[in-house]
């Protein structure tokens, strides 16, 4: 597989329109933004990878039109299944996305960082915690939705990261030649 490359990626972009990207990373800033996600970012970037991150972009409720079509136009997205990940009604909308768009042949690459996809797949311990809270406020559907979605992706064969694994910039190209990009 081929991607698009380029050096002047930038999230910045996004605020006047979406743009296609190679990579869409969707992740729980509070758990990996400043260790993990910030090495694969920039691993990403350096390789000439156009990676989409959520640096810049204003929070509300509910997800934005052009974050959606972010998600659309990319050629990957990595999911990183976090203990908190399902806390977020945020990046649960943006992974049932992501699920919609690997059913029109996007690839999706989770990786399970410090917990094990059974509690993905099955919504056991923090998942199944947090789909009870967002029960008791949200739509049932749109519950039922983020439910199948992590199902599905609890399903798709990724990398564990596990507590006590160093991640720097030697293990982000192992990372990256794992997930085949």
């Amino acid at each position: 597989m081929s991607l698009v490359t380029g050096n002047e990626v930038s999230s910045s972009s996004f605020t006047h329109r979406p743009m296609n990207f190679d990579v869409f990373l969707s992740f729980r800033g509070e758990d990996t933004r400043l260790g993990f996600i910030g090495h694969l970012y920039n691993a990403l970037v350096r390789r000439g990878i156009r990676t989409f991150i959520d640096d810049n972009l204003p929070r509300g409720e509910q997800i934005s039109a052009q974050l959606l079509k972010t998600i659309e136009s990319s050629t990957i997205s990595i999911v990183v299944f976090s203990e908190n990940y399902a806390s977020s009604a945020w990046c649960l909308d943006e992974l049932a996305k992501i699920v919609e768009c690997k059913k029109n042949d996007q690839l999706v690459r989770p990786v399970f960082y410090n917990v094990d996809p059974s509690e993905v797949r099955n919504q056991k311990g923090k998942f199944g915690e947090a789909l009870a809270e967002h029960g008791k406020v949200k739509d049932n559907n749109k519950v039922q939705r983020w439910r199948e979605a992590l199902t599905e992706a609890g399903n798709i064969s990724g990398w564990h990261y596990q507590y006590g694994y160093v991640f720097n910039d030697h293990s982000c190209a192992d990372f990256l030649v794992l997930m085949a990009l």
